[in-house]
């Protein structure tokens, strides 16, 4: 007896929804191979998720489906994985050609880009501080700030100083923003002040103690967004003296 069409379309429709049956005779699929660029990438998605303070080489490995010795096969140790974020982030930032009637302007511009590449994953900045740059994408974002700064007419040993602190002031600077937002995100952080608190608290202390805290309160604690990081930066490279032209 014929079996019933409409229990055999039924049959058929279960089958296409049903999981595909593993084929015992072939071969189990491959695992995507372990590369710098992939551990790079797993380094980022834990800063970018949890923050550098939870970044491990066991954390990475967790996050890649592998164990800490599939990495040690491609990176050395935490400061060479701390060299590959570095030089990841300074992939991203567009180095101008240098131009001696602008280069106060692309100064900013480079420094600008810098700070925001290491904003987006809080704290990886700590990977900068004191850390002797051996990527070549590292050290172009440098030649590049070089290049400019020599086409201002700074001369070459303030250049190369200049170029130092500045990189350590952005470094300084992504971090501190990124601890405070990060203690502004814990409830139990009740120190993080706003600022019409800090203004309050600065004119509530001993006036013949604090006399000018008292007073400029206001100012001490004045300036929004990058404010204040724009100030530094141009307050030292216009301080920069340019050598004199022939």
């Amino acid at each position: 007896m014929p079996a019933d069409p409409r229990r055999r379309r039924e049959a058929e429709r279960a089958a296409r929804h049903a999981p595909p049956q593993a084929d015992p005779t072939s071969p189990a699929p491959r695992k995507r191979p372990i590369t710098p660029d992939r551990i790079t990438d797993a380094a980022l998605q834990v800063i970018a998720t949890e923050g550098y303070d939870a970044l491990t080489i066991r954390r990475v490995a967790a996050v890649l489906g592998t164990g800490p010795s599939s990495l040690y096969a491609h990176i050395l140790n935490k400061d060479d994985l701390d060299d590959l974020l570095i030089a990841r982030l300074c992939a991203e930032i567009e180095i101008p050609e240098p131009n001696p009637a602008r280069w106060r302007e692309q100064i900013l511009d480079v420094y600008g880009q810098i700070r925001d590449q290491y904003l987006k994953y809080p704290g990886v900045s700590r990977a900068a501080l004191a850390m002797v740059p051996t990527h070549l994408e590292t050290l172009r974002v440098g030649e590049g700030i070089l290049a400019i700064l020599l086409a201002g007419g700074i001369d070459p040993r303030t250049a190369a100083w200049t170029l130092d602190a500045l990189t350590l002031y952005v470094s300084g600077y992504a971090l501190e923003r990124s601890l405070v937002q990060q203690r502004q995100r814990r409830r139990e952080d009740a120190w993080v002040l706003s600022r019409e608190e800090l203004i309050d608290r600065f004119g509530a202390l001993p006036a013949d103690r604090f006399p000018y805290t008292r007073r400029y309160a206001p100012e001490l604690t004045s300036g929004t967004g990058h404010d204040r990081f724009d100030f530094t930066l141009t307050l030292i490279i216009n301080n920069l003296t340019t050598r004199s032209t022939p």
